[in-house]
């Protein structure tokens, strides 16, 4: 792939509408969204994912920090919180630990 952002999102973008369900291609371009700060397409495309793919473990994970910039603590929260035993039935340990410290990290935050 090219290193020109832009190109990156229209390739991927092309990807994703040669295979809609292409859930690896989406949760890329929402990185990529991300990055570039358009967070609300991001927040679309690890929602579309979430909502079609919900075993695409890794979703849970930068959806909840997206929540998080935005001060949806609760919406973050409940994220960790399903994203956990999701993990944990795919044995994925790290990305287990990972949603555990942001969970705790969010729950001192709301706490505060």
């Amino acid at each position: 792939m090219s290193k020109d952002p832009q190109s990156k999102i229209k390739q991927l973008a092309r990807q994703i509408k040669s295979n809609p369900g292409d859930s690896f291609s989406k949760f890329a371009l929402a990185l990529e969204f991300r990055k570039q700060g358009k967070f609300k397409n991001a927040r679309i495309l690890f929602e579309d994912i979430l909502k079609h793919d919900p075993d695409y473990v890794g979703v849970y994970y930068h959806l909840g920090k997206l929540y998080e910039m935005h001060d949806r603590l609760q919406d973050a929260r409940d994220m960790y919180k399903k994203g956990i035993p999701k993990a944990e039935q795919q044995q994925k340990k790290r990305t287990k630990s990972e949603l555990q410290e942001a969970l705790q990290n969010v729950k001192i935050e709301m706490d505060s």
